[in-house]
């Protein structure tokens, strides 16, 4: 009987290299995992039939009208895409200062909600309520002669965009205007409107971002926009506070939250979710997107592994889920 081998002393009883030997093992001790049900995709919808409009900074993405849209709503549906959020690139002539559009029953928003429905009936509608797509200045909320935003008035329009696209039929209301007690006052008129079961994912800890530039290009708003938002939206210095927003939020009844920017924000998303263990959604927004998608044109960098590496690292941060311009591309690629 051969006697049991000694180990040599400079050896490590701990390999952590052997789970990693394998594409097998990889996958057996991946602690997080990726699917086409982790994305919400967004879209742009524009005026017309069949029109189909590339946005210049943000290569790939375009603005499609509602026909399209459905369309496209279709195509996700079938890669196992649950959701949809849109964002309408309302024409000049149908802005104004109070952003009554936002109010229309047969706003573009609206138009896109019924034709989903209508196309893809399982896929889940989700939609932004913020009037800075439907102002004349390009903002959040309503302006003051001073230029203040106002809170409490631009709350009772956004309760009213709430009603407009819940009765179009979306199915999650996402607030993105950062006005303090937004959220508790649309769950009081979504209960009001017997619309209990329409969700909530707010815009809980949204940045003053640099990172926001080819979005505002997309819905027609960049060239309107007076000032700066930093009087509502976060400083990017404060995580702390975000905490603060969550909570909140929470409190009003908001049945998720998002964190935006995001990868720029992934301390927060962990946070967040360390916090409050609430389904937590980031928005890798439009900067993200442009620059990653640039690099990847330019061969700087393998486009396919980016893509679910970068959409990874949200879900390993704690995300439920992302929102997320590569959406299709990630879904075709996981299917």
């Amino acid at each position: 009987m051969s006697p049991v081998p000694k180990p040599a002393a400079a050896y490590p009883a701990t390999r952590l290299r052997r789970p990693r030997a394998h594409a097998w093992s990889r996958a057996l001790f991946a602690e997080v995992a990726l699917s086409p049900a982790d994305f919400i995709w967004p879209l742009f919808v524009t005026d017309g039939t069949g029109e189909r409009t590339a946005v210049p900074t943000m290569p790939g993405v375009e603005r499609l009208s509602v026909d399209l849209v459905a369309e496209a709503a279709k195509e996700a549906e079938g890669l196992g895409i649950p959701c949809i959020a849109l964002f309408p690139n309302t024409p000049p002539e149908r802005r104004t200062a109070d952003g009554r559009e936002a109010l229309n029953p047969d706003n573009l928003t609206c138009r896109a909600i019924k034709a989903i429905k209508n196309a893809a009936p399982g896929i889940g509608v989700l939609t932004d309520v913020a009037l800075d797509p439907y102002t004349t200045h390009g903002h959040d909320g309503l302006l003051a002669e001073d230029g203040r935003i106002l809170n409490d008035e631009t709350i009772e329009m956004l309760q009213g965009q709430a009603l407009v696209q819940a009765r179009a039929g979306a199915d999650i209301i996402a607030p993105s205007d950062m006005m303090d007690g937004r959220v508790g006052a649309i769950r009081k008129v979504l209960e009001a409107g017997s619309f209990h079961d329409v969700q909530i994912m707010s815009y809980a800890a949204k940045y003053a971002s640099a990172f926001y530039g080819p979005f505002r290009d997309a819905v027609g708003s960049g060239g309107f926009l007076k000032g700066d938002k930093k009087t509502y939206q976060m400083n990017p210095a404060n995580a702390d506070e975000a905490l603060r927003e969550v909570a909140l939020d929470i409190a009003e009844g908001a049945d998720s939250v998002m964190v935006k920017p995001g990868m720029p924000y992934l301390d927060v998303i962990a946070r967040v979710k360390d916090a409050f263990n609430i389904p937590v959604f980031a928005y890798q927004v439009s900067g993200e997107y442009a620059m990653l998608e640039t690099a990847a044109r330019a061969g700087l960098i393998e486009r396919d592994r980016m893509i679910i590496e970068a959409l990874t690292a949200f879900r390993r941060a704690g995300c439920s889920g992302i929102l997320t311009y590569y959406a299709r591309d990630a879904a075709r690629l996981l299917g």
